[in-house]
């Protein structure tokens, strides 16, 4: 049986790129940039690529990136993009729990819940980040943004989707956020690229700080660093707070 977020990505890759929440390509890419000291040399594995935003930007600027995703209609259009851009950017299709690197890239990045937080089991979760470290050399760094756990503890979830969604976007119904496991129950509901309604019953994991710095600790990571994850704007001077819905996470190996 198909997962929510298998079903999701189907047939929805134009449309995922005019969600309002993918608007922040070029600033998010200026942060990774400066986070490798713009060395093209540096060889950048993005997990959950999507329809390749992240991957297209940082190609143009002279970085060698490898895309994976388990959508097959978000990679087809990502190398539909690629080809009109004249870029050569692998694209590959592999799940984000069981990827085939060993030591090869210099950074990997994990951005808008491309693969974590999404899965059904929190060990299902941690696999994409053991799977994310094994693919780093010694030395290598993780940029992901996830769900931050602190948020629904003083925000509905519910009113925050609603204000910050636009006419046509995805629409969100239904939530309720299980303080046992945090996770965010939700009724889902988009168009897709053939202009068919879609309804689906999602669940997403928000995860605390000190969550995530045992999990990377756990994999070897010797510095991990948490910041609020502002859209386009990526910034180490960004304390997390409880106002932000998603927190970015820096973690060197």
């Amino acid at each position: 049986m198909k997962q929510w977020y298998e079903s999701l990505f189907e047939n929805y890759a134009r449309k995922y790129d005019e969600e309002c929440f993918v608007q922040g390509t070029m600033g998010e890419c200026d942060f990774i940039e400066k986070e490798i000291g713009y060395n093209k040399t540096k060889e950048i594995l993005d997990i959950g690529c999507g329809t390749g935003r992240h991957s297209i930007e940082l190609s143009k600027r002279g970085y060698k990136v490898t895309g994976v995703d388990l959508s097959e209609s978000q990679l087809a259009r990502a190398r539909e993009k690629a080809l009109e851009e004249n870029l050569k950017i692998d694209f590959r299709k592999h799940d984000a729990r069981d990827l085939p690197f060993s030591g090869q890239f210099d950074l990997a990045i994990m951005l808008c819940e491309g693969a974590f937080p999404l899965m059904e089991t929190d060990e299902m979760n941690f696999r994409i980040l053991q799977s994310a470290a094994k693919s780093l050399k010694p030395e290598g760094k993780l940029i992901f943004t996830t769900l931050n756990g602190l948020f629904p503890l003083f925000h509905s979830v519910k009113d925050f989707l609603a204000s910050a969604s636009k006419e046509g976007n995805a629409a969100y119904d239904g939530h309720s956020f299980d303080l046992m496991t945090f996770r965010d129950h939700n009724t889902t509901i988009i168009e897709d690229d053939s202009g068919n309604r879609k309804e689906l019953q999602c669940n997403e994991r928000y995860y605390v700080p000190s969550e995530i710095t045992w999990l990377l600790k756990s994999l070897g990571f010797r510095t991990i660093d948490i910041y609020g994850a502002k859209l386009g704007a990526f910034s180490r001077n960004d304390r997390l707070t409880t106002e932000d819905f998603e927190m970015l996470v820096i973690a060197v190996k």
